[in-house]
Formats: structure tokens, sequence, C-alpha cells
């Protein structure tokens, strides 16, 4: 009997602390989404409208091939700004983590994690100054006799925006990484005859896959999300599935129930890079 009771009890204090989590998730994420599915389900819904939902008209519609070329360059806008952003952080988070002396390696990620500090819209009305036609790139340009390039409003603007504004997450994430790299499998391979390049595929990225699958998760949801510099750096010829959204809340539009149906093809969207990233991304590399 006293067994039962000690087992009811190990039972039930952790379902105990999970109440006031479990209040909040229910209020601010299941609730709100169980909102956003109902009014996915009723076409050409305005503010002030009754809601009835009656079919999933709004999802056939996303299927319309303006709609679905929307979707699909934000798609490859995210993961291209994924793969510059591996790209770009892989280097410098091996160095901060491997070579930098260990007094310089938190000063070194503050420098990184410093722009965070400021706003997004600051940082993307930075780049504005910067890339357009009489901005500072193009004035250097002219000083040294180059063609002037013309980035605003394209998508190499937006490019480079997201994937400046998303780069220190992807450096914190992989430092966090390739800290705990173990340095006796590198000693190891060099023994057993194996060059820098096959000890850096075979040993080095096997250690540092959770951590790069981690981080690339999180560029890509966050920069299939961004508002921000898509807006503003990429014009009226750069439409996105997140300006899409605000056009049909916020905008002329004011299309409640097709908004709905694209923020809940998002989620899905997100959820499913989550789930790879719960699969994949805190799997131990074999060693």
């Amino acid at each position: 009997m006293q067994k039962s009771h000690r087992l009811n009890s190990d039972w039930l204090q952790p379902l105990v602390m999970l109440i006031p989590s479990g209040i909040w998730l229910l209020l601010l994420l299941v609730l709100p989404t169980l909102i956003i599915f109902e009014l996915s389900l009723v076409p050409n819904i305005r503010p002030g409208d009754v809601v009835n939902p009656s079919g999933f008209e709004n999802y056939l519609r996303i299927i319309d091939p303006l709609y679905l070329q929307v979707i699909v360059r934000s798609l490859i806008l995210a993961v291209c700004t994924t793969i510059i952003c591996l790209i770009m952080s892989f280097p410098v988070a091996y160095w901060i983590a491997q070579i930098a002396p260990k007094r310089w390696q938190n000063l070194l990620l503050l420098g990184f994690v410093l722009p965070l500090w400021t706003s997004s819209l600051l940082r993307s009305y930075a780049w504005i100054t910067i890339l357009r036609p009489t901005g500072l790139l193009n004035s250097i340009l002219t000083q040294l006799g180059l063609p002037t390039l013309e980035l605003l409003n394209q998508t190499p603007s937006v490019l480079i925006g997201m994937s400046y504004s998303l780069l220190p997450y992807m450096i914190l994430i992989l430092y966090a990484s390739l800290e705990k790299l173990d340095k006796r499998l590198l000693e190891a391979a060099a023994d057993l005859g194996a060059s820098p390049i096959q000890a850096f595929w075979k040993v080095t990225i096997p250690q540092a896959l959770p951590g790069i699958t981690a981080s690339s998760m999180l560029v890509f949801i966050s920069g299939l999300g961004d508002f921000t510099n898509p807006e503003l750096l990429g014009g009226a010829s750069s439409m996105t599935a997140a300006r899409l959204v605000y056009n049909q809340f916020l905008g002329a539009t004011q299309n409640w129930g097709f908004g709905s149906a694209l923020s809940m093809t998002l989620i899905l969207v997100i959820s499913i890079a989550i789930a790879l990233l719960i699969k994949f991304g805190e799997g131990t590399p074999q060693r």
C-alpha cells in the first residue's frame, strides 16, 4: 500500500509542476491555433463577419499557381538563407571554438551577438542606406571605377538582409556544438593516415551534425516567417508568404479566411521542420 502511494506521488508531482506551463501553452498556442483553423474554413470572411465554417475552399485556393509561386519563393529564400548562413558560420564558429584563445572566445561571441540588441527594423534600414543606388556600396564602386549594382528591391538584397539577421543565431549554436569536439578522435584519425580533409568529413562533421541540424532548422524556420527584410529590401517584386498573410489580415484585401489558411499552411511546414529537428537534431553521433 505504501509502495502504491509512493508511485502515485511520483506520478502526480511532475504533472502538477507542468500545470502552469500547460495553461500558458493552452492559452497562447493551442487556442489561437484552433481559432485560426476555424477561420481558415470560412471563405471570404471580413472583420465583423459571423464565423460560419463551410469547407476547405481557402486551402484549395492556395493551390492556385499565383499563390503557390509565393510559397515556393518563400521556401527557396529560407533554404538559400540557411545555406548562406551555414557556409559563413561554420568556419567562424570553428575558429572561435577550436583556434581562438580561450580568453577571447566570450568577447568574440559578444561581438556577433551585439547586432541582435538593435531592432530588426533598424538593421534593415541600415542595409537600405548601403544597397540603394546612391548608397555606400555604389559610392565605393564608383570611386574604384567599377560599374554600380542594382541590388535594392531585388532578391539578392533580401538574401543579404535575412542572412545578416540570422547569422548570429547559427554561429552561437554551431559554437556550442563545435566546442565539445573530441580532439582525441582527430588525433586517432591522423595516426591512422587520414588527411585533414578526410578527418574533417569523417570526424568533425559527424560530431557537429546535431548542431548543424539544429541551427539550420532554426534559421530555416525564422527565414520562412521573416517579414521585415522582404518588405523593406525586396520591394513589390519580392512577395513572400509572410507578406501575403499580412495583406490578407491588415492590407487592402481583408480576407481573413484565406489569410488563416495560409497561416495554417506555414504552421504545418514549420511543424514538419520542428519534427525533423527533434528526430535528427538531438541525436548523438556514433563514434
